[in-house]
């Protein structure tokens, strides 16, 4: 990599130490890297253009889009406000709930419309990330490879495809043009203008998913390399510099605890050290993933007695053996010890130690903190090849096949995400006993009618998990539709006695015994419900039909169960 800068080259051209110089085109010209942009944005829509024509899934879309009336409502002031001022489903992301709502807008419920939005920010932050990769490293087909590795990876195939992780590609289109915007910053440290910008990128950032609270630290290992920064200005003085952007990281952290002490609990508390030793494990998992990303699925259930002491030990030992070859080789080779830190230190808010809902382990939680490795294996990769005989024939005609073969790949998993039926009959096919899979193609199946082999998958569910109240609470929907009154009573009192506050149950119990015409009983339980959650609107307008229907029995005695039906709605479909 040449250190002079020529004329005309808008290159960031400083290097650490040890670096390897580029060829001198790699830097490449106009052309050359308008074809780059254009190439990453044909991968990345043949990979993830079938997803206009997707579903909505059964997992979050609901709550995030299709079921939210304040979204579903499209732009309006009153909803913005509501959106910046409550937390959404143990989250605080604005942005990202605006953008859901500019869809609604935009398409309506017309799935595909939001599905597209999701590739258009993907392949934007794949371009970006190609432009900041040679604006730092001046390294045209490298900085290429590595973006297009991020562009078509399988691993990244949930945030793309699944609507309700827009949090995911919109962050990352912030956390792209954060780090553009900082390698504008670094040519002038001086400037507050392109710092208020860097800070301006980072905020809209938080805005759209709280994890990005780690930049700050990952600036500083860019200053380490690409940058080579601390060879020129006082590690105290680059430290300082990231203090009013660790400030925003806290503030919105602060946020983040908050939303969650807002979220409804998951059910299962997995154990400090149980979450412990699972992190340790997944950081292997997630590396070993980039290299062979097989059997991915949308959720992967946790093993019911964790995993033993010799998995752990041997994690701890492939962990350490990482970080001391980077530590040892950082003064020839410094992007693996920046790769390898990348990659640790994004994915610190995501890896399970603190516990988000059931999940501890999804494929969405690498899709920045993969580009680290990436960055690690492209440039060993070319350093390496540079010294063997056609070592570029060898070198291109290698990243030729494993990006076909990324995308061969990722394009099947992105077929599985079509609807619910298909993406949660892939997840029990790839990871077995998976109680959350067996459920949600259960609610899947009773939306289509197909209710015995509805009964069939949310039996298995329970034979997983006896303690899984919400597949009682289907089965006991399934028991409604069948005209069992009594049965659906037996179920809900059995998810009852596993959660026993839950409005909803509550609420469907009411109305079994509306429909049996025993009205006090379901005022008891509908009051139930409002008491546990007063914004429960379906609570509050069955307590008062049924309300009303004590009243017309009161002055009309002979009213029973030959006259007309009550006028209360079917319990809820999970």
């Amino acid at each position: 990599m040449n250190l002079q800068r020529k004329k005309g080259d808008p290159v960031l051209r400083s290097r650490a130490v040890g670096t390897p110089p580029a060829p001198p085109e790699e830097s490449g010209n106009g052309w050359m890297i308008l074809l780059v942009c254009v190439f990453l944005a044909l991968i990345t829509f043949v990979v993830f253009g079938q997803t206009a024509r997707f579903e909505f899934i059964n997992y979050d879309d609901g709550p995030y889009v299709y079921l939210n009336p304040i979204v579903s409502a499209g732009l309006t002031f009153k909803g913005i406000a509501a959106i910046f001022s409550h937390y959404q489903i143990g989250d605080w992301v604005p942005l990202t709930m605006v953008s859901h709502m500019l869809d609604c807008q935009i398409y309506g419920l017309n799935a595909g419309g939001h599905h597209l939005t999701n590739v258009l920010l993907h392949t934007a932050s794949s371009i970006i990330l190609f432009l900041t990769l040679r604006r730092m490293t001046g390294a045209l087909w490298r900085s290429a490879v590595a973006a297009a590795v991020f562009a078509i990876h399988p691993l990244h195939v949930e945030s793309v495809a699944w609507v309700a992780e827009r949090k995911d590609v919109l962050s990352g289109l912030f956390f792209m043009l954060t780090l553009w915007a900082y390698a504008g910053y670094v040519r002038k440290p001086g400037s507050l203008a392109k710092y208020l910008m860097v800070m301006f990128w980072f905020a809209l950032g938080l805005m759209s998913k709280g994890s990005l609270m780690m930049v700050p630290f990952l600036l500083l290992l860019l200053d380490y390399w690409p940058l080579n920064r601390f060879s020129n200005s006082p590690p105290a003085r680059l430290i300082i510099e990231k203090i009013p952007l660790l400030g925003l990281s806290i503030v919105f952290g602060i946020i983040a605890v908050l939303a969650q002490s807002h979220a409804p609990s998951p059910g299962i508390q997995y154990p400090l050290t149980m979450r412990i030793e699972n992190a340790l494990f997944f950081l292997v998992i997630y590396a070993g993933q980039l290299f062979h990303p097989a059997n991915l699925a949308a959720f992967y259930p946790i093993p019911a007695k964790g995993y033993s002491l010799f998995e752990v030990f041997g994690a701890v030992m492939v962990l350490a053996a990482f970080s001391l070859a980077a530590f040892f080789w950082r003064r020839k080779r410094p992007y693996l010890l920046a790769g390898w830190l990348w990659y640790l230190v994004m994915l610190v808010p995501v890896i399970g130690v603190i516990q988000v809902g059931y999940q501890t382990r999804a494929d969405r939680y690498t899709y920045l903190p993969e580009i680290g490795l990436g960055l690690l294996v492209v440039w060993l990769v070319a350093e390496l090849s540079a010294r063997l005989r056609h070592g570029r024939a060898i070198l291109g005609i290698g990243a030729a096949l494993i990006l076909v073969a990324l995308m061969v790949s990722a394009r099947i998993q992105t077929s599985f995400w079509r609807d619910s039926g298909s993406l949660w009959s892939h997840a029990i096919a790839s990871t077995g006993d998976n109680s959350i899979a067996q459920f949600n193609l259960g609610a899947f199946l009773i939306q289509t009618g197909d209710l015995d082999d509805a009964t069939h998958h949310l039996q298995s569910a329970l034979e997983i998990d006896p303690r899984f109240a919400a597949a009682y609470d289907s089965l006991g929907n399934i028991s409604v539709m069948q005209g069992q009154a009594d049965q659906a009573l037996v179920c809900y009192r059995k998810a009852l006695e596993i959660n026993p506050n839950n409005a909803e149950i509550e609420n469907n119990i009411g109305l079994v015994y509306a429909r049996k015409w025993q009205v006090d009983e379901a005022i008891r339980h509908f009051q139930k419900a409002v008491a546990i959650d007063p914004d429960y609107q379906h609570a509050r307008y069955d307590l008062q039909m049924a309300l009303l229907q004590k009243q017309q029995e009161t002055n009309a005695p002979g009213l029973g169960p030959d006259s007309a039906a009550p006028t209360t709605n079917l319990p809820s479909q999970p």
